[in-house]
Parts: structure tokens; sequence; C-alpha cells
């Protein structure tokens, strides 16, 4: 795992932009600590820093082709690179070193972008063709991996890993996008291809992007690998059948020449990668789990899975200051992070790093085989609704959700306006009201009048419908799910790992996003995937044989902490970072209606934990770019 960045001039009669590519590979140090690497052209530098997992000794970068033609810069892991380099060899290329790296070079050589969907695993690289002048940037299917580009008044492409070496360009743009604003406070993340700057963008998953130096106009990334949009008919034994493509995903996924152990939670997803990578290895594996007492405690079933497999089980008690981490928080993101599970997740993180530079996780499982709540809900909500005529719905459901009260602190069987809000609204537009995390009008008003304007007509709904509207109209559950895959599995839960890992310098691996096994179980139907009120049911009949009951009939639990508790408790501390200068200073909130929030939620009338961490982490942007050099601030990211 690495860290990679570089400068593209339009021309290449100028000198080698290699003071802008060190401060670039220099702010992200933390991705690769083990060494740094660097190629200077004319017009031209590459950046790479190294966290050595495989051919410690010889996959240093940037790697040059053997022909001397093309150039790598590579963050990621491909496990199939043996079979890869065995047919390459086989074709008449000669290899040099043992690493994965070189066995792209030689499939770019041999295939062009075709390779792309050759190569299994989590990558994001850049590839310089000397002799066409054009520079390549790709990004693995699912976007395990991440990279960021930005363009220059003057022509100038610039790439890096994370947001951070981007800010290190003179030129590049720091104005705040208002849309990227408005779908953070409505989501929580945000979505590719935005960041929350203007002049800096993400490379969506499975895309690629050609810039060739000299050619007029800016090029658009481009599609080279999609997800199905409709199911199949299952396979004759879908429960072995899975059982057997997990545990290659699995096996696959153990290639290091470094420690490496697996996060471990107690839950089905992380137990069924742990079996299974224990049963693949002759030395105990490594297993890391943190628990929060009286909120995320999962230590209890995770050690009891750890002795069934005969792991060296290692479990932390951890503690959260929510309102310390919201700054830290915006400082290992680089841009507002609304999903405060990141607090628990970068301390697991950090108790694998002190044993392992490499872990496997059991991110994706949820999104493939349908563990969310709110999968089974809107399944449920999409059978009433196709039975009351549209404007039952609207007129008198839709009324009554607009009445009834947000019971944000009664038992869950109170809380009905969700349910009556989706089931007022079109099936797309519905599944959208279980995800967002702050409505409209909840934004709106929080916003400045000049940020309100900005926004005018946005509404982050529309994506969620343009996707689900492009799958099978009969298959709800499906829908949901490919929405999810395309947003929330990149925007959130990838990011999320990502940033916390690399933050301490661990490299995470999840075996439930083989690409492969992704379409695969996207592609069964639904009732392999919901049964009885239950979602995951493939899954639990596939490691039936390889865990207890107990942990099968276990519900989900999250690996976050109620942290309305404790912006009550601290009330005033809360509602001080709010009115903060910073906040004000920005131009892109109203202060009245920051206050408002904060004083009902210390008073109990409503639950606004949530809009409260997410404003809070943006406060922290906010500072942190008010610290930056002269002209980055928050008034001018503002006005920029």
């Amino acid at each position: 795992m690495c860290g990679i960045a570089g400068v593209l001039e339009g021309t290449g009669d100028r000198a080698p932009p290699s003071a802008i590519v060190r401060l670039m590979t220099a702010a992200i140090a933390h991705r690769g600590p083990d060494g740094a690497g660097f190629l200077d052209e004319p017009g031209l530098a590459l950046g790479h820093r190294r966290l050595s997992i495989v051919d410690i000794a010889g996959g240093a970068q940037p790697m040059v082709s053997g022909d001397g033609r093309f150039v790598i810069v590579f963050n990621g892991e491909i496990y199939n690179h043996l079979a890869l380099r065995a047919e390459l060899e086989q074709a008449g290329h000669r290899f040099r070193t043992r690493s994965d790296t070189e066995a792209i070079l030689h499939a770019w050589q041999a295939w062009g972008e075709g390779c792309l969907t050759r190569l299994t695993g989590m990558f994001a690289f850049a590839i310089w063709d000397r002799e066409g002048g054009e520079l390549v940037l790709a990004r693995d299917p699912l976007g395990e991996k991440p990279l960021h580009y930005a363009w220059l008044p003057d022509g100038t492409f610039a790439f890096g890993s994370e947001i951070a070496a981007l800010l290190q360009v003179p030129g590049a743009s720091r104005g705040i996008d208002p849309i990227a604003l408005d779908d953070y406070l409505a989501l929580g993340y945000i979505p590719d291809p935005a960041t929350i700057y203007r002049g800096i963008r993400r490379l969506p998953p499975a895309h690629v992007l050609r810039v060739r130096r000299g050619a007029p106009g800016r090029p658009v990334p481009r599609r080279y690998w999609s997800l199905p949009r409709s199911a199949g008919s299952a396979p004759e034994n879908p429960p072995a059948t899975l059982r057997e493509r997990l545990a290659q995903s699995v096996a696959a996924r153990l290639m290091a020449d470094v420690p490496l152990g697996a996060f471990l939670s107690g839950g089905l997803d992380s137990s069924a990668v742990v079996a299974l990578a224990a049963a693949s290895r002759r030395e105990p594996l490594d297993t890391f789990t943190v628990g929060f007492p009286g909120m995320s405690d999962e230590r209890g079933p995770a050690a009891e899975v750890a002795a069934l497999v005969g792991a060296r089980h290692r479990a932390e008690e951890g503690s959260a200051d929510y309102l310390g981490a919201a700054r830290q928080v915006a400082t290992v993101f680089g841009e507002p992070f609304g999903d405060h599970s990141a607090v628990p997740t970068l301390a697991v993180c950090r108790l694998a790093r002190q044993h392992a530079t490499v872990a496997l996780s059991g991110d994706g499982g949820d999104e493939v085989f349908a563990g969310y709540r709110r999968y089974r809900f809107h399944a449920l909500v999409e059978g009433i609704r196709r039975h009351l005529p549209a404007p039952v719905r609207r007129r008198v459901i839709g009324s009554l959700a607009r009445v009834y009260p947000k019971l944000d602190r009664a038992p869950r069987w109170l809380r009905a306006k969700t349910t009556l809000t989706e089931l007022s609204l079109d099936s797309a537009l519905g599944y959208y009201a279980t995800v967002n995390r702050m409505a409209t009008a909840q934004r709106r008003a929080l916003f400045s009048a000049t940020q309100r304007t900005a926004v005018e007509g946005h509404d982050p709904a529309t994506r969620f419908v343009e996707l689900m509207d492009a799958c099978d109209p009969e298959d709800a559950l499906l829908q949901a799910q490919y929405a999810d895959l395309h947003t929330y599995l990149p925007g959130d839960i990838l990011t999320k790992v990502d940033r916390t890992s690399m933050a301490v310098s661990l490299e995470v691996r999840p075996p439930l996003l083989d690409p492969a096994l992704v379409a695969w179980g996207l592609a069964l139907p639904a009732a392999w995937k919901l049964r009885e009120g239950r979602g995951k049911h493939v899954l639990r009949e596939a490691v039936a044989q390889d865990l207890p009951p107990a942990i099968l009939r276990r519900p989900k639990q999250g690996f976050a902490d109620s942290i309305g508790g404790e912006f009550r408790r601290r009330a005033a501390e809360v509602k001080a970072r709010l009115l903060a200068p910073t906040m004000q200073d920005s131009g892109l909130f109203d202060a009245a209606a920051l206050s408002r929030l904060a004083d009902e939620h210390a008073d109990g009338r409503f639950d606004h934990s949530q809009a409260l961490w997410q404003l809070l982490v943006m406060e922290g942007f906010l500072a942190n770019a008010a610290g930056a050099p002269a002209g980055t601030g928050a008034a001018a990211l503002a006005a920029a």
C-alpha cells in the first residue's frame, strides 16, 4: 500500500516540477513510511511513498518498463499477479522483480486498457507513456483505493492519492464547492466525483482517465467495468458456491511478505473472513477488536470466534472524545466526513498496526448480501407501495407523514414518521429518504442566504433515482443495493477504511469485495439474500459449518457509538464550536439556526446528534483550513 502523486505540465519544454511533487508526497508520507521514489523529466514529475508489502527488496517505484517506454506509480495490491506473470512470461515477457507493480506494467504493454478487467485486486495507479506523451489514471472497480486530480488554469494536470497532496500544488483552486457541502450534510459523505473543493476531483471507481500532453480540452473519465443491473437464476447450490468463492478470495488476500492479521467484531462478516483465513494458514492468525463499554462492545463474541479458530486475539477497551475527534477526522480525511464510526475504526487500526502491516476486514458483506436493516425495510415498503394507488400514497399517507411527530427518543415502534414518509414517495425517493441524514428543509435552514442561493435546484436524491432507474424495476432489493454500491460503499465505507488505516500505515483488504464475488452476489435472486425477515441468508448458510449458531444468529451491531449523550453533557462546548469564528467567517451558515439546533439537542426536544457531528467535523475542517498558508483559510475557501 502506498501514496502516489504527480504533475504533468502542458508542454515538455519546462524544468521538471520536482519540488512540487516532493511536497505532495511529503503530505501523504503516512501512506508509505518505508521509502520514497521520484521520476523527473521535462514538464513531468512522479512521486511515490512506499509501504512495503510484497517484494520488499525489488518493488521500488516509480518503476520503468524494460523497454523504457512506460513508467508507473501504483497504490494497492494485485492478488493474481503471479498468474498474470505466468501468462505474460509464456508470451515472451521478461520480469526483473517479484512485485505486482511490474505485473501491471507488463499487462499494460500486452493488453493496454484491456488489462484493467484482468487485474484482481485493489488499485489506483498512473502510467506515463513517454512515447505517446500520455498519462493514464485508473482506479479499481469498487473504489477501494482513492485517486484525486486537479487541473490548473494553464493546463497543468496534477494527481494524488489524497486531497492533502493536491493542496500542495500552487494554483490549484481551494474554493469550497457549495453542491458538495449540500451533499455532505445530506448523506454524511461527498459522492464521487466531487470533493469539498471545486478544483479537486475524485476519479470514480471503475474509471480510467487518459490525459494527453498538448491535446485541446479536458478529457472525461470513462467507465471500464459495470455491476449487473438485474438478477439471474440461482446456481444449483448457492451456499456451497459462495463458500468456495469466498475461501478463494480470502486465500488470495493472504499474500504478504510482512505480518498479517484481521479485524474481528464478532459479527457474521468479519467472523466468516477470520474463520476462512485461519483455515488457510499454518500459523495462528492475529485478530484485533476494540470495545467501547456500554456502546459498541463486541469483545465477548469476538473472543469466542477467535478461540474457535485458534487465533492470537488482542482486544482493547476504547474510549472516545468525539468533540476532540471531530477535528482529528477533518485532518485524517482532508475534507468533511460525517460517519462517526471513523473514530472506533481508527482505534482498531491503531491496535492492529502494533502487530501487523496488513489486516483483513469484513467490509462489503452488508451491501453485497443485503445485511442492512434498511434493505428489509425498503423491500417491505415496496411490497405495500405497489398495492396502493399513487394518489393515495402522496395525498393521504404523505399528509399523515407531514403531521406525524418526529419522536427521536421514543421506542422504535413509535417512530413511524420515516415509514410513512417512504411509503408516500415513489420507490427511489423513498429509499433515499432512509439514507438521507439531514432533510432538505433542515439543511437549507442552516445555510446562509448565499449558500442557499448556490444550491438552489440541487437535489441529492437525483443520483439515487438515476441509479435505481437503471436496474430491473421489479427487483426493489437489487435497486437499493446497486445504488449503495455506487454511493455509500465507495463514498463512506471504503473511504473510512482507507483513510483511517493509512493514517497509521496499515493496509486493509476486504475479501468480500472481490469484484467477481460482488457481481455474483448482486445477481442472486432476492430470496437468497432476504429470507424470513433477515438479510445475508446465503452467507449464513455458506459458513454454517465454520461458525457457531450464536454468531450466525447474532443481529448486526454496527461499529459506532451513541454520541447524543456526550453532546448533551458538553452542550456549551458544542455550541461554542458551532458559533466559532471559523464557522461565522466562512459565510456558509446561519448563526441563529446553528444556535437553535444546539439548544434543541441540549434540552432533549430532538436528537440532533448526527447533524451536530457533521457540523462539528465541518468546523474542524474550516479550523484546519484557517491554519493553512495565507489565502487558503476559511474565509478564502468560501470566497474563492
